[in-house]
């Protein structure tokens, strides 16, 4: 089967077998409303609750991703502990990864670009979901680095 990414390979690579309908993906549809509503009503899309983490005033932010932190540690735990498979069946895999300086330079303009804009891509679609439409703005430019460090990917650190 020719792939027009051929030459590309996928560090984390989805393994699942299953091919799932246009009409059974709806469930992902609905899950992702549910957690843009969680996310809303928890203030995590607010511009005002990202800037006052950067600005180190206010808890609110870190106890949230730290929550998230947690919950995932368990989960990892449990999935790894139980050998739990997903909802069709399947195996959860979970690949090593490696270290490469280009990570913290990656990070650096991440956490850079979040505290600028008071957004980070979780929750873009939320945020403008919300109303904000500048926040398209922010959508434009992500989508942008995207595309400039796939252009770039071989020239950068390892």
């Amino acid at each position: 089967m020719a792939n027009q990414n051929e030459g590309f390979v996928c560090e984390t690579p989805n393994h699942s077998g299953n091919k799932e309908s246009i009409l059974s993906n709806l469930k992902y549809a609905i899950v992702g409303m549910f957690f843009g509503i969680v996310f809303v009503k928890a203030e995590i899309v607010s511009w005002f609750r990202i800037q006052e983490m950067f600005q180190l005033t206010s808890f609110h932010m870190y106890g949230v991703i730290g929550t998230a932190v947690v919950v995932g540690a368990i989960s990892v735990f449990l999935i790894k502990k139980f050998n739990i498979q997903t909802i069709s069946g399947e195996k959860v895999r979970f690949h090593p990864k490696q270290f490469h300086k280009g990570q913290i330079y990656g990070g650096l303009i991440f956490g850079f670009g979040w505290a600028m804009t008071g957004a980070c891509p979780g929750p873009l679609f939320a945020q403008i979901g919300t109303g904000a439409a500048v926040v398209v703005v922010t959508l434009l430019s992500a989508i942008a680095g995207t595309w400039v460090y796939g252009f770039l990917r071989d020239k950068l650190p390892h």
